[in-house]
């Protein structure tokens, strides 16, 4: 099993350093709803099907991450707090190249 440091900044900007697997197929919101840093109820609310933008995070750093599927980019056209480096954590997959990745977690809509 092979792990990778993500940090993750909360909606109350407290900034978490979590280990996350790269081995279980798990993305980005799965890995925030682990380690509850978001109320429950409040992020992954379709469960990761790209269709609520509760996951929208913000990505800090100069990670190449796979392009922005049709789905991801029409929801993130009609949610809230949309920046240009806004992303939905369910669509971005934990792999090893991700080790380092630091994100914010977009306010609630």
């Amino acid at each position: 099993m092979t792990d990778i440091k993500i940090t993750i900044i909360d909606r109350q900007g407290v900034k978490h350093e979590v280990d996350a697997p790269t081995d279980m197929n798990m993305n980005l919101m799965e890995i925030v709803r682990s380690y509850e840093l978001a109320p429950e109820g409040t992020i992954g609310i379709c469960g990761g099907m790209a269709m609520c933008a509760s996951c929208q995070c913000y990505v800090l750093s100069d990670h190449e991450l796979p392009e922005m599927g049709y789905d991801e980019d029409l929801m993130l056209s009609e949610a809230f707090n949309v920046k240009e480096n806004s992303r939905l954590g369910c669509q971005i997959f934990i792999n090893e190249s991700l080790d380092g990745l630091q994100i914010e977690l977009a306010p609630e809509s």
